[in-house]
């Protein structure tokens, strides 16, 4: 019978080990380590202590005046809190932010005038329209103010659902210009809960506009009606653009008793909605 040989198994070699030498305490530079401490610590001390010597009580506050809202009262109350803090340590963003956060103010600005002097500029809103009932937007279309107590008349009208001002203001300003164009302007931008969009020009004409296809309506209405409308704005008491290929127009009382036997009283065109 025959035998079957072991085999013999090699042991693995075993790596050697990675011997990590540390420098020894003799070899480190001590020295110059702390000298470079004690330098950066000399820096910063002097720079505390110039600081602290340069940091001296705010003494003037320099207004840019006049304002025909903001009154310099209500800006010096707004700064009030910061003038406490010396001439470098005083906040001046936030001093800004605080300006920026008061009603009629646009925008604001502070700086340091050496010594001792803030000087402070400040930027009032213009309003551009008004929003419903008591509000008012600036010239970006934003709502700056929601319960103004003294609206110019001459301020057109603005109004939409919640959260919607953004939206009509600029539908308002991209009409306008044309408009002014040809010698007309806007009264009055609605939109309604239902999304329908309705314009009142300054003569009193109503222009219908509905909800859907607006800027298609606006541009038919923009490119074929607006000479129409200038030259009878008189005679006219609303345009409907609420059709799929066409517009009708809505003639005043006194337009349509007189108006000639041949002489068409509206563009009708089919599929209103």
């Amino acid at each position: 019978m025959a035998r079957k040989q072991a085999k013999r198994r090699r042991a693995p070699r075993q790596k050697p080990a990675v011997q990590l030498k540390l420098p020894q305490l003799s070899q480190i530079p001590v020295t110059g380590i702390l000298t470079a401490l004690c330098a950066l610590a000399l820096i910063g001390a002097t720079y505390q202590l110039s600081a602290l010597a340069l940091d001296r009580p705010i003494r003037a506050v320099t207004i840019d005046a006049p304002f025909q809202r903001v009154t310099e009262a209500r800006i010096e109350e707004a700064i009030a809190g910061g003038l406490r803090d010396g001439f470098l340590s005083a906040d001046l963003g936030a001093m800004r932010r605080r300006l920026e956060a008061l009603a009629w103010v646009d925008a604001a600005t502070v700086r340091r005038e050496w010594p001792d002097e803030l000087r402070v500029a400040v930027s009032e809103q213009v309003p551009a329209a008004r929003w419903g009932e008591s509000g008012l937007l600036n010239v970006r279309g934003e709502l700056f103010l929601t319960d103004a107590r003294h609206i110019p008349a001459e301020l057109p009208r603005l109004s939409g659902p919640g959260g919607s001002a953004a939206e009509v203001a600029s539908r308002y300003l991209a009409v306008r210009g044309p408009l002014i164009e040809a010698g007309l302007d806007l009264a009055a931008v609605r939109l309604d809960a239902r999304g329908a969009w309705q314009l009142t020009l300054t003569n009193g004409i109503q222009v219908r506009l509905g909800r859907r296809a607006v800027d298609e309506r606006l541009a038919l209405f923009l490119e074929t009606v607006v000479d129409m409308v200038a030259a009878r704005e008189g005679d006219i008491s609303h345009i409907d653009m609420r059709y799929s290929n066409g517009f009708s127009i809505g003639w005043k009382e006194a337009a349509w008793a007189s108006r000639d036997a041949d002489e068409s009283p509206a563009v009708v065109a089919r599929g209103a909605g």
